[in-house]
């Protein structure tokens, strides 16, 4: 595990109550987990269709190894 800087974006934001804190989490996956397990639904739903940001590289791959910084990101629409 490794301590990475968590920022949330809109609706994640939302379901955190924050907008950021630092957890430790290795990869996407453990990453999705905590964060599922602290905010329960209002997250898992943003984390359903939402993505990360891991070094600039969006990323959806739960094996995918975490930087110093991840961004959860909502769903955006087009517009």
């Amino acid at each position: 595990m490794a301590e990475v800087l968590v920022r949330y974006f809109a609706a994640a934001e939302d379901a955190a109550g924050r907008a950021e804190e630092i957890l430790d989490a290795a990869t996407a996956g453990e990453l999705r987990t905590l964060l599922a397990d602290r905010y329960g639904g209002a997250m898992e739903r943003v984390l359903a269709s939402g993505s990360f940001l891991v070094d600039g590289v969006v990323t959806r791959d739960p094996e995918r190894a975490l930087g110093a910084r991840v961004d959860v990101l909502p769903p955006f629409s087009g517009g």
